[in-house]
């Protein structure tokens, strides 16, 4: 009888591929996927320690796991299993292995040996072959290539150099082969994801970005290109001319500025501050007049006065990005941050950063509703992520949305099928989603 599993998948899209790469590797092993944890004898809770929330979130799922589950075999992967590491297996001694996330495809070391009744913890070095994936668990036509892991820009909020080391980046041609494969199968969008995308081979003393994405757009096809993440700090221009000449290059910009007071910026290991920022997607703006922009912002960070908030609500009055995020201060063990400010100090300051959250947000709200209003009467092409039952209707994206951040554009059509690319004609806006009908399939 082939043996079963089941991974519970939690966490970013960095995590998501790597579920993949242990997909494949036990598949390639013998093993089967099971579609769900009953019918499942090994159960892999693919973990995530980003942020306090984050790390609740994997360790819930754990105990749902295990207690609807007594008879498997359940071992704790990916980001929260490689920070804590053995530590995590006397926190949790009902689980059957601990397992790290250095090289997911070597999850087949320990497999067997956690179903035969031991308890295994491994931790792999970084990758020592390329990886390899059959199945992906993104929706379908969109695919997440990760082009390098970790990152060594030491904001000192940051726990995932922690988890994930500094800068890795893997081979120029494994990577440049695995996206030509990818379009040559017929992949519409390829999303290219990093911590920093433009630091991929600065770890081997090259800057491999542009000749990266130079290559793969000599690729013929119709496929579109989205970038996940450029760091704002060391921004590559040249990105701007390409993106202006090349319809396949996405023009949306995911820029992770975190806040817009200097002096904070500052405290936060970072270099940029308001007027840089503004200036940075005032040339992004120049140069692609389409452009979408997406951020994230932090609140509550040690340190974060009044006035810097201020600065804050200003930048965001003025830079009009098209979509934010708005997290509240994260304290995570093993940060410079994390001596910043003490816990009683934090908890008493948590009101007041969730309030500045809500502050971001409502704010934000009529910013992404003018910028989505723009798209009103013009055509997008959008790929349907799925069809709403008993409806002539869809859901799908278009340049401007990421998948599961951003809004979507609700598609009125016949027939619409999962992975389908259509071309639409937008007819209003509901909220941060866009209305649009089928003008030609």
């Amino acid at each position: 009888m082939p043996k079963t599993f089941y991974i519970e998948q939690l966490g970013c899209f960095k995590n998501q591929v790597d579920a993949e790469y242990m997909i494949t590797a036990l598949q390639d092993k013998g093993y089967t996927r099971a579609e769900t944890a009953e019918s499942a004898e090994l159960i892999l809770v693919n973990t995530c320690s980003f942020i306090e929330s984050a790390k609740k979130e994997s360790i819930d799922a754990f105990f749902e796991l295990r207690q609807a589950r007594k008879d498997a075999k359940i071992v704790m992967t990916g980001c929260m299993a490689e920070r804590y590491g053995q530590d995590l297996l006397e926190m949790l001694p009902e689980a059957d292995g601990i397992f790290g996330n250095r090289d997911p495809q070597r999850i087949t070391d320990i497999a067997d040996q956690v179903l035969a009744g031991e308890k295994k913890t491994y931790f792999p070095p970084n990758m020592i072959k390329p990886p390899r994936r059959k199945n992906f668990l993104s929706l379908k036509n969109s695919v997440y290539v990760k082009i390098s892991e970790g990152c060594s820009n030491a904001c000192t909020f940051c726990a995932i150099p922690k988890f994930r080391g500094t800068l890795s980046s893997r081979g120029f041609e494994d990577v440049a082969t695995e996206i030509e494969g990818l379009i040559d199968s017929g992949v519409k969008e390829i999303n290219l994801i990093a911590q920093d995308l433009a630091a991929f081979g600065k770890d081997r003393g090259h800057d491999d970005f542009m000749p990266l994405l130079e290559r793969v757009l000599k690729k013929p096809g119709d496929y579109w290109l989205r970038m996940l993440y450029l760091y704002p700090d060391h921004f590559p221009e040249d990105v701007l001319a390409l993106a202006k000449t090349e319809k396949r290059l996405l023009p949306y910009f995911d820029l992770p500025f975190q806040h817009a007071s200097g002096r904070l910026l500052k405290l936060m290991g970072r270099r940029g501050d308001d007027a840089q920022y503004l200036d940075l997607i005032g040339r992004i703006r120049d140069t692609v007049p389409n452009a979408v922009v997406r951020s994230t912002f932090i609140v509550g960070f040690p340190g974060e006065r009044d006035s810097d908030f201020q600065t804050l609500l200003d930048f965001q009055e003025k830079a009009k990005i098209d979509w934010m995020g708005v997290f509240t201060y994260s304290r995570e063990e093993g940060t410079p941050a994390f001596r910043m400010q003490s816990e009683d100090a934090f908890e008493l300051f948590r009101p007041q950063a969730d309030k500045r959250k809500q502050l971001l947000e409502e704010a934000q709200a009529e910013i992404t509703a003018v910028s989505l209003d723009r798209w009103v009467g013009k055509d997008l092409e959008v790929l349907i992520e799925e069809p709403i039952q008993g409806s002539s209707m869809g859901l799908g994206r278009s340049f401007l949305q990421a998948q599961e951040v951003d809004g979507l554009v609700v598609v009125h059509g016949e027939g619409l099928t999962p992975g389908q690319v259509v071309q639409t004609r937008v007819t209003k806006r509901n909220g941060v989603d866009l209305e649009a009908r089928v003008i030609s399939a």
